[in-house]
């Protein structure tokens, strides 16, 4: 005949639901701690590409008042050659902080996505 588990027995017995709840609640910290930090990143980064554009919006404008006062082919040569200078260098720092920004959010990510469940806190061990 066959005998019914007992409930008792058929739980871990190294894992109290108190350590459980406790577990779980620092993972929801934690998980909730590094969205929080990674949405900050976002705002900081959405403002400096917003500051970005303005400022390519900027040269734009001074270059075409530029061309339009120039009275002469060579100013309006020169114009042309302090935009494009200045636009080659917007263009690099652009590089730079993409690469920077990306690298951030890669960071952030792999410690949002390693946030699961450990097992070193199973078992009873703290």
């Amino acid at each position: 005949m066959a005998q019914k588990a007992s409930p008792e027995k058929s739980a871990s017995p190294n894992l109290v639901p108190v350590q459980f709840a406790a577990m779980g609640k620092k993972q929801i910290d934690e998980f909730v701690k590094i969205q929080t930090e990674l949405f900050d990143k976002l705002q900081v980064t959405n403002r400096q590409w917003f500051d970005r554009a303005k400022s390519e919006a900027d040269l734009a404008s001074e270059f075409a008042a530029k061309l339009g006062a120039a009275r002469s082919i060579p100013e309006a040569m020169t114009a042309c050659q302090e935009w494009s200078s200045r636009r080659f260098e917007m263009i690099a720092e652009d590089g730079k902080h993409l690469l920077e920004d990306s690298q951030k959010f890669m960071e952030t990510g792999a410690r949002l996505l390693s946030t699961g469940w450990s097992t070193e806190n199973v078992g009873g061990s703290t």
